[in-house]
């Protein structure tokens, strides 16, 4: 991850998108939900990035199949 850049919010496990369509965006770990990502509220609010940030096992999973399947010649 890019220390300048705040976390992506699409990979992180607390992550989740909600049914309130002023808010469609969430974060578990901090209870929030906002109209941009979690991560530039975090951001805004707290004056780092989010601290919270946990990248999702199916994210990790998919990194690793696509790694398995390099093939070298």
């Amino acid at each position: 991850m890019n220390p300048d850049r705040s976390p992506d919010c699409l990979k992180c496990e607390y992550f989740f998108v909600t049914w309130d369509t002023a808010f469609p965006r969430g974060c578990r770990i901090f209870g929030i939900k906002s109209r941009q990502l979690p991560s530039l509220e975090v951001k805004k609010a707290m004056g780092r990035h989010c601290p919270g940030f946990k990248e999702a096992e199916a994210v990790k999973k998919r990194i690793e199949d696509d790694h398995s399947t390099d093939i070298t010649v």
